[in-house]
């Protein structure tokens, strides 16, 4: 038998054990962060956005640096968790807040690629005590779906997290633990490495955990603490090989969303206007106000009576045409009001039917009916007494919605409500015709379930007949409010079903009977909008974004309700309105108007027209057809200027494709979009 020369068996030898060593950890040859805080400023990192960016885009929360706050709720203290400081030769982050126990968000900062796979992360931290949670989060989904690797008590975790399996019941798997002796105040040294479902999990002292796993085989880093905790000195590194890889699918995936773009039409800038003092945030309605034939804008400037956003009424109505005249002005203008956080009760409706609009608003407790044309009041009367002890005796309005309760084939019909308790029905002369009590939500929906020509009303969990009879209602069963709902026939082979963002409670599909048919535990549910995505999928899919808690994870529906498909590409709440922008069948979506993290998505996910860098206000967004070629335009706009975009191919000619809305006069903040197929003649 031929023997091997000693010098080969000891280089097989000496490549099995690296092989060996390689299976359970990647070399550390390339770089792909490196970061011990040095480039951020020192002071507060995360900052107090609030309510407003649930359909604002507000520079101050964009990520800095290589880290984005991922997630915070109401409490000022959790707005406020992250700031950076310097320890002797080091700047850390530290995170600041103490959070409760049993909550659905965690305070998180996150940095990298959703597209890294297989990397080693490691990173220092010190938390202040053993009873709260504190460590590091890799393969990063989202806030609500990742792998945690830190201390929760005197125990060393390893665990996956994976959205919710009940009402802010959080599906949590523990992949491995171990007792890990550790003091308060001192730094501890974490280490996790990554190759495939392997994952080994180590902390300097000695502690080594490890585990298997499918559930997700790439995604971001994280920091994560439920108590105070300082951070110093990330590193993630990954093979030359593995950074190749990584570099290959960076760029497939920028060269696909680049050759949508350059198939699309471009966002051309058709006009421009100042609304210097009396501008506002996301509170304009659009409608022919002065009858020729084209949509003008209805700017309302806001009263906060407290407490927050609780009390509010217009105060200053500015009407104009798209060409910058100003039709007329009612109330005095003020620039420190152009903020909002809220619905308000005005909107743009022919009201009467008489061919004509008017504007209908509520100010001083009472609706006022205006002449589109001019602004003179046409007629009055007081808003419906509280039913409930308020703030004031009389309801300041919180919203309004016109629909058909008698039948009448006009829209004529008013709901008008307070914050969240009660509801009424007033006809076109402003007599309350009944009154009812539910948990409403923010903005009703009305649907003719029964075909017999008469409206019913969706507010929040309950189906209202047309003469205020309670049909059914989830009160009680669903045990958050409502922030969007819509009543909608997903396929013609379907029966009508009800769409419902619910807040903490996810996102949920019921039948005309109240019963529950899909229910997603998927975080702060808010603004779905139902449309034409995709082609390949059988009738309407929807799509909604998260907020409270788990800012920015969008989701993607069937026809049936269930999940196709998940991603986060920013931080941010937004209407995620649908857009027709092409005038083919399939629709996008507005994420936001920012040049960076804004932009259209189609129903996979992908970025497929971006906004241009020219100075555009980014604040808010709408989506309408304001030229007249079936197509939308989109509006955008803050307290200072609008600007108006359309397709660089505006006119086309041709059969384009129009979806039915939700009218105009159904505007708010909280409505649940819906856009159903439809086609323009040649």
């Amino acid at each position: 038998m031929h023997k091997q020369p000693i010098w080969m068996i000891l280089t097989i030898a000496l490549l099995v054990v690296r092989n060996a060593a390689s299976a359970d950890r990647p070399l550390e040859e390339a770089e792909l962060l490196t970061d011990g805080f040095s480039a951020l400023p020192l002071g507060r990192f995360s900052v107090e956005v609030g309510a407003h960016t649930e359909y604002h885009y507000l520079p101050e929360a964009a990520p800095k640096g290589s880290w984005a706050v991922s997630c915070f709720t109401w409490e000022v203290g959790f707005m406020r968790a992250w700031r950076v400081r310097q320890e002797g030769e080091d700047r850390i982050m530290e995170q600041t807040f103490r959070n409760g126990p049993g909550k659905h968000a965690h305070p998180m900062v996150i940095a990298g690629d959703a597209l890294w796979r297989d990397y080693q992360v490691t990173v220092e931290f010190a938390p202040e005590s053993d009873q709260h949670q504190s460590g590091l989060v890799f393969r990063y989904q989202n806030d609500r779906s990742y792998y945690f690797f830190g201390v929760v008590g005197q125990n060393a975790v390893l665990k996956k997290v994976n959205h919710a399996s009940a009402f802010h019941k959080p599906n949590e798997t523990i992949l491995a633990q171990s007792k890990c002796a550790w003091q308060a105040g001192q730094y501890l040294r974490a280490k996790v490495a990554l190759q495939g479902n392997k994952i080994v999990a180590e902390f300097a002292n000695g502690v080594t955990l490890r585990a298997q796993d499918d559930a997700f085989n790439q995604g971001k880093i994280g920091l994560m603490a439920d108590g105070p905790t300082r951070y110093r000195s990330v590193r993630v590194t990954t093979s030359h090989a593995g950074k190749k890889r990584f570099l290959a699918r960076e760029s497939r995936m920028q060269q696909e969303e680049a050759s949508l773009q350059a198939a699309n039409p471009k966002l051309v800038l058709w006009k421009r206007m100042s609304t210097e003092g009396f501008g506002v945030g996301r509170n304009l309605r659009f409608g022919d106000l002065d009858g020729d034939g084209v949509k003008d804008v209805l700017i309302g400037q806001v009263l906060h009576h407290g407490p927050k956003d609780q009390y509010s009424e217009i105060s200053c109505l500015t009407a104009m045409t798209f060409e910058g005249e100003r039709l007329w002005q009612l109330g005095e203008p003020d620039a420190w009001k152009d903020h909002l956080t809220n619905d308000v009760a005005f909107q743009i409706h022919d009201l009467d039917g008489d061919g004509e609009n008017e504007v209908i608003y509520c100010k001083d407790f009472e609706i006022h009916v205006l002449d589109g044309k001019t602004g003179r009041t046409k007629y009055r009367a007081p808003t419906p007494l509280a039913k409930r002890k308020m703030k004031f005796d009389r309801i300041l309005g919180d919203c309004l919605f016109f629909c058909d309760l008698r039948g009448t084939g006009h829209d004529r019909d008013i709901i008008i409500k307070d914050r969240y308790w009660n509801l009424w029905a007033l006809d076109d002369t402003l007599k309350v015709m009944w009154t009812a009590s539910c948990v409403t939500g923010h903005y009703p929906y009305a649907y003719d379930v029964d075909n017999d020509g008469k409206d019913e009303v969706m507010m929040g969990y309950t189906l209202f007949d047309d003469d205020g009879r309670k049909l059914w209602s989830l009160d009680g069963k669903i045990r958050d409010h409502a922030d969007g709902v819509a009543i909608v026939r997903f396929r013609p082979d379907l029966e009508p079903r009800l769409l419902c963002a619910a807040s903490d409670e996810g996102m949920f599909f019921a039948d005309m009977q109240g019963k529950v048919l899909k229910h997603h535990y998927i975080g702060h549910v808010q603004n779905p909008a139902t449309a034409n995505f995709r082609d390949d999928l059988p009738g309407l899919e929807s799509v909604s974004i998260n907020f409270w808690g788990n800012q920015g994870i969008i989701n993607f529906y069937d026809a049936e309700g269930t999940i196709t498909h998940e991603f986060e590409p920013c931080q941010y709440g937004s209407m995620c309105l649908p857009v027709n922008w092409t005038g083919r069948s399939e629709e996008y979506f507005v994420h936001s108007p920012n040049v960076e993290e804004g932009g259209m998505y189609d129903g996979w996910g992908r970025r497929v027209v971006v906004f241009p860098d020219d100075g555009h206000p980014d604040m808010c967004n709408a989506v309408l057809d304001v030229t007249g070629d079936c197509r939308d335009e989109v509006v955008v706009w803050d307290a200072h200027e609008i600007w108006v975009y359309t397709q660089s191919d505006n006119p086309k000619p041709g059969r384009l494709y129009r979806p039915i809305r939700n009218p105009l006069y159904n505007y708010s903040n909280y409505q649940a979009t819906v856009s159903l197929a439809g086609w323009s003649d040649e």
